[in-house]
């Protein structure tokens, strides 16, 4: 029955994903399938752990955030977890060597959204290390499992990548992360008086983040190159949109592209793959 267990635990965190990102689900079904269950287990953990920061604000946060550290501590410790989220999560940092010090950042981020409303140039190098960048090392470990020169070359373009999904993020969760939550994830930036050069910068900062993430993409092993090429294709696209709007117009509202375009961006991007071009 162990077996089982662990079977249910993988599909609580597979249906997270379905249920939380079309878009990202879609694109790990891309992947080979001995591949995915590791990737939704990833995306489960960090998606439970978003979810209390940012969405539960009438509970006690930074004590369901605790609980959640030490839940998952015990279940490294023991092999076990009662949460199917954590059980199928930490199966996966065991099987696939994820270092301890990817989620210790992971998490100190999370504890960052409970308390800081602006950052520095350093506190948000720092966060979006923790938020983002060791979600792609993660994925990175279970792409390349016994394969540390390969990994460590594609390092970079990995952490490259996930910045550049996490400021992209920020831009168009203003709405929520600012006027709800005061948030400000630019530092210097007074979303009072969001100017249209100050917007243009962030833009402009993000697109040479994808500049320097797409040399790795080409390099990924073809088991996973096509997933990872449609969501940055979908960010890419969604930069786009963000582009063309007003400082205002992004306050107001939340930029997403629409399942049309998505359907589109996808035939590309299989074009593209089959046709070698990535």
């Amino acid at each position: 029955m162990k077996q089982l267990y662990d079977v249910n635990a993988f599909d609580c965190s597979r249906i997270t994903a379905r249920n939380y990102s079309t878009s990202f689900s879609f694109g790990i079904r891309l992947f080979k399938k001995k591949y995915r269950p590791a990737i939704y287990a990833i995306y489960g953990f960090v998606r439970f752990a978003d979810e209390i920061v940012d969405t539960f604000s009438d509970i006690n946060q930074k004590e369901t955030l605790d609980k959640f550290k030490k839940d998952t501590a015990e279940a490294f410790m023991s092999g076990f977890s009662s949460n199917p989220i954590l059980h199928s999560f930490q199966k996966i940092v065991k099987i696939y060597d994820i270092n301890e010090e990817y989620i210790t950042a992971f998490l100190k981020s999370m504890e960052m959204d409970l308390t800081k409303k602006t950052y520095s140039e350093r506190e948000i190098r720092d966060y979006i290390y923790g938020s983002a960048e060791v979600v792609g090392l993660m994925c990175l470990k279970v792409f390349y499992k016994g394969r540390p020169n390969e990994f460590d070359k594609l390092t970079y373009p990995a952490r490259k990548l996930g910045e550049a999904f996490q400021k992209i993020n920020f831009l168009r969760d203003i709405r929520s992360d600012y006027l709800d939550n005061g948030r400000c994830y630019f530092p210097g930036i007074d979303f009072d008086n969001f100017t249209v050069e100050q917007k243009r910068k962030i833009e402009n900062n993000i697109s040479d983040d994808f500049t320097e993430a797409s040399a790795g993409i080409s390099k990924l092993n073809s088991d996973v190159r096509l997933g990872i090429f449609l969501a940055y294709n979908y960010y890419v696209q969604l930069l786009k949109k963000i582009c063309k709007t007003s400082p205002q117009q992004l306050l107001n509202q939340r930029y997403r592209v629409s399942n049309l375009i998505k359907v589109f961006i996808l035939i590309k991007s299989w074009v593209y793959f089959k046709l070698g071009m990535i």
